[in-house]
């Protein structure tokens, strides 16, 4: 009965989430660094991250993900974009005694220098543009292996002479079963808007509805994920609401190494070029522990127009 009673709890949470399709968040949206995976464990899994547990990165997938951590952990990374297109991101989880758990991390993106021109075409210098997110959570368990957590974030960009701020949340369940080894997880990332615009007009932000799950099959040493995507999003059919999902597998070789596979069925329809995707939507990576320290790396393939490379160090204190 209780069993039943924590399965009727998540499947409530879940439908309440789903209810988040009326905030349908517009296509023309601002702030979308904010879509971009972040660490690379997760880019080697296609961002197949939202039921993912005891990683500190959860914080920017799926909040609740934190009440899983079993010590305190920190990680960093760099991600080398397109073109001169750089990110980065810090986070840090621990839990304090008889409060919960609670997280930090920041992420940015920088998009380098551009020329300016006059009206006439002419040289005026220079100018840049980047984005920032400073983000807070808190997480903790609400019943037996049943976890929530909540984010709030400020966000920050700029291009040439002006200037966007903006308030966000994000909030998510994850519900774990140990016996048959699978987590369920939910999120609702980016609700918010924006305090001050670039210009006269306010932009919608990159709401995102997210529900996966994972399993380590009995046997073998592999973590299978499987997310759906932006399910608040407006869709034609049935084969349209569901065309944003992503697949990833953590296979673990040995107590050092774990290698990372990973598919993104939107990346590779939206990103395919005339009749060839080659590996559009694909991923990889691999994962080195060496000295309590973990190295991460991912690379990403968007075929045609290039590959996206990511490195990530963490560790646990």
């Amino acid at each position: 009965m209780k069993r039943i009673r924590v399965m009727r709890n998540v499947l409530l949470s879940v439908i309440g989430i789903l209810v988040a399709e009326s905030l349908h968040a517009g296509t023309n949206t601002v702030y979308n660094f904010l879509r971009l995976d972040v660490g690379a464990r997760a880019a080697g899994m296609a961002g197949s991250f939202v039921s993912v547990m005891e990683d500190p990165n959860a914080i920017f997938y799926n909040p609740a993900g934190l009440s899983t951590l079993q010590s305190s952990m920190a990680s960093v990374g760099f991600f080398k974009h397109l073109l001169d297109i750089n990110s980065g991101y810090l986070s840090y989880s621990q839990a304090l005694d008889n409060i919960g758990y609670f997280g930090a991390g920041i992420v940015y993106t920088n998009y380098g220098s551009f020329d300016r021109r006059d009206e006439l075409g002419n040289a005026d210098g220079t100018f840049s543009a980047g984005d920032v997110a400073l983000v807070l959570g808190y997480a903790n368990l609400l019943e037996e292996n049943l976890y929530y957590g909540a984010n709030v974030k400020f966000i920050y960009s700029s291009i040439a002479d002006y200037a966007s701020s903006g308030l966000a949340a994000d909030v998510g369940i994850l519900y774990n079963i140990p016996e048959s080894r699978v987590s369920i997880g939910a999120s609702i990332r980016n609700l918010g808007a924006q305090l001050t615009s670039y210009a006269d007009t306010k932009e919608d932000l990159p709401v995102d509805v997210v529900v996966g799950g994972s399993i380590v099959p009995r046997g073998l040493p592999l973590l299978l994920n499987v997310n759906f995507h932006k399910l608040n999003e407006d869709a034609d059919d049935i084969g349209d609401r569901f065309r944003a999902f992503t697949v990833g597998g953590e296979f673990t070789l040995s107590k050092v190494l774990q290698i990372r596979v990973g598919y993104d069925n939107e990346k590779r329809k939206d990103l395919k070029i005339g009749t060839s995707a080659e590996l559009t939507g694909f991923s990889g990576g691999v994962g080195i522990n060496v000295n309590g320290y973990k190295v991460d790396y991912a690379l990403s393939s968007f075929g045609e127009i290039g590959s996206l490379h990511r490195i990530s160090i963490g560790t646990s204190f």
